[in-house]
């Protein structure tokens, strides 16, 4: 299995365009520690031909674009993503499902029904997209393994999460399972699992038993602290109120990651531009080297 990041940062990027925070200031200047990111998305395989795509970014043209393994051209009009799987209904993980709109047949989507409920409704790009393409929705069950036609080999596993619903879904500020899901892929040859969750506000039982049991976990690097937007004067809610876990402080992500069996590989993915550990030379990095965990950045690859 091979992982490829297609886009590591949180809701609107890095730069975000509209943000002047330190460390958006520092990579519009130039500054060789800081580099730039779109918004976070996957790409997984398992015959280096055909993709699932985790997420459709705004950003998807402009990671298609870096990543031509997406483009390969077989025919007059191609794609290398087999199907799409939607891991929640907010912006930044579906609105580039508007620019996938040109695919020859309906596009193959796996999402949970709640997921579709809020993309028919309250942000109703399925109804648009009916207008082009259209959709080939697949529920995604829970806690049910099941497989994606092309991707043979890769079996998959939604599980829900703690987070919270976009600001559009009837389920804002109490979410309800299905609304936000991590996901576990197996390789049945390698025997190798990757579990990937951007959004996680607080880790379960059966989310802990998830990530103790793969080979490589990729989760939720939003913000450094719980109160780092409403300190920068950016928002009023902290980490956990939006559905993010901190990295530091009590019941933070590092704390956590600490006490993963020692093979297991760590990586922060969706991290917002506000959050420190995007210097590579800040302090915040240099605690997650030392404790051994790794920061996704835009082209990272990863073989299961």
């Amino acid at each position: 299995m091979k992982i490829h990041v297609l886009g590591s940062a949180a809701g609107g990027g890095f730069p975000q365009w509209n943000c002047n925070c330190p460390q958006c200031s520092a990579v519009r200047n130039a500054s060789p520690h800081h580099l730039a990111r779109t918004q976070s998305s996957i790409a997984v395989t398992a015959n280096q031909t055909d993709w699932l795509l985790v997420n459709a970014s705004p950003d998807v043209l402009q990671q298609i674009k870096a990543f031509p393994a997406l483009q390969p051209a077989r025919a007059l009009r191609d794609t290398g993503i087999a199907a799409v799987l939607l891991m929640d209904a907010q912006i930044d993980h579906t609105t580039g499902l508007l620019m996938l709109r040109e695919h020859r047949q309906k596009l193959p989507l796996y999402c949970h029904a709640l997921v579709r409920e809020d993309l028919s409704t309250g942000n109703p790009l399925f109804k648009v997209l009916e207008h082009y393409c259209g959709i080939d929705w697949q529920n995604l069950h829970l806690q049910q393994p099941f497989q994606v036609p092309s991707l043979q080999g890769l079996h998959f596993e939604a599980l829900p999460l703690i987070s919270n619903a976009p600001p559009y879904s009837p389920h804002r500020d109490k979410p309800q399972p299905g609304d936000n899901i991590g996901l576990r892929v197996k390789d049945q040859t390698s025997g190798k699992t990757l579990f990937y969750a951007p959004g996680l506000g607080q880790i379960e039982p059966h989310v802990w038993k998830a990530m103790q049991e793969a080979d490589c976990v990729m989760v939720d690097g939003t913000l450094w602290t719980d109160d780092e937007m409403i300190s920068l004067g950016a928002s009023k809610k902290t980490s956990r109120a939006m559905g993010h876990m901190p990295q530091s402080g009590a019941d933070g992500m590092i704390e956590w990651l600490d006490k993963l069996p020692s093979h297991v590989r760590k990586i922060l993915i969706h991290i917002n531009n506000t959050n420190p550990i995007l210097d590579e030379m800040s302090p915040q990095r240099q605690t997650l080297t030392a404790h051994g965990i790794e920061v996704a950045f835009d082209g990272m690859e990863i073989e299961l």
